[in-house]
């Protein structure tokens, strides 16, 4: 554990701890203290230091904790998992599970992760010890081609983990953005490895906005929401149902028992039957009504009486 993540473990009770007090406990001279505070500055962390009481956190901090995230899992989800770490900083939850030795039931969280990555190459904002951001790895024994559907799996089962907690409002928007009152409360970004016939290993990247920060919103581009209007919700809590569906979602795809899945995420399409216009890679764009998808998790657009089929591109209600 590095000197920064064990000053934060003290400091997240957000009471007064003194330099001296600090040093002591760490081992560390008041300097090394000092110093140790400067670079949890740059994380973005406010940190008050009041002469003659110490330092302080300006709120305090649920910091994650592997044996919380563990013991609040179900039995079946314990026997499955192979492995649960938590990184105190790291550039990509995703990133880091990929380069990983182990690819099946293994989860990775972070406090902080500061390169995430979204959809279509845009950043993910991970504010430390505030938001979840978390990935999981799952080696299927199946082709990819039957993999089509899973992001869509997986925003019903992130939706199931937040519906735990009394999470209302909730929808869903092709293919993979978890919404609430129609803002954006979090996404997935699903990244594969395999070859035709199998088997295959999927990295699923999760993250939901809980507690943002005013100057880190602003420099979000579209309607968005977090859980502060919620009442409090555990990260350790939330984490594990996250992983506990997630890990369902995971055995019921191997099992081909998706029925379910597919049809829930129909009653929570926020786009059912609206004009859309979905807006390509290549910066081309076509619009019709968003009438359902098929089996294979694509979108069904139909304008004029014709229906097209999708397998990407990005969903906005279409104006005028």
């Amino acid at each position: 554990m590095s000197l920064q993540h064990a000053l934060i473990d003290i400091l997240a009770d957000g009471q007064f701890h003194s330099g001296n007090e600090l040093g002591e406990k760490l081992n560390v001279t008041r300097s090394a203290v000092w110093k140790a505070l400067q670079q949890l500055r740059d994380f973005d962390i406010d940190i008050h230091a009041v002469h003659g009481r110490g330092y302080r956190l300006a709120e305090p901090l649920e910091l994650l904790d592997n044996q919380q995230i563990h013991s609040a899992l179900s039995q079946s989800t314990q026997t499955e998992l192979q492995s649960l770490d938590i990184l105190f900083d790291v550039d990509s939850t995703n990133a880091w599970l990929l380069k990983a030795q182990k690819k099946h039931a293994v989860i990775c969280l972070a406090e902080r992760q500061h390169a995430g990555r979204g959809r279509r190459g845009r950043d993910w904002l991970a504010p430390f010890a505030t938001n979840l951001t978390m990935s999981m790895g799952w080696r299927f024994e199946l082709d990819i081609t039957a993999l089509s559907s899973f992001s869509l799996i997986c925003g019903v089962a992130i939706v199931r983990a937040l519906a735990r907690f009394g999470v209302s409002e909730l929808g869903l928007k092709w293919p993979n953005d978890i919404m609430c009152q129609n803002k954006k409360l979090g996404g997935i970004l699903i990244e594969m490895r395999g070859e035709s016939g199998g088997p295959c290993e999927l990295v699923i990247g999760v993250g939901l906005n809980l507690k943002m920060q005013v100057d880190q919103a602003n420099a979000i581009t579209q309607p968005w929401i977090d859980l502060q209007h919620c009442d409090a919700i555990s990260r350790n809590q939330l984490a594990a149902a996250l992983i506990d569906e997630l890990v369902k979602a995971c055995v019921a795809c191997s099992k081909g028992e998706l029925d379910g899945y597919l049809s829930q995420w129909r009653e929570l399409n926020i786009h059912h039957q609206l004009p859309v216009t979905l807006h390509m890679m290549d910066g081309s764009s076509v619009s019709g009504h968003f009438t359902d998808i098929d089996e294979s998790g694509a979108l069904l657009l139909s304008e004029n009486g014709q229906q097209q089929r999708f397998t990407c591109g990005e969903v906005s209600l279409r104006s005028g």
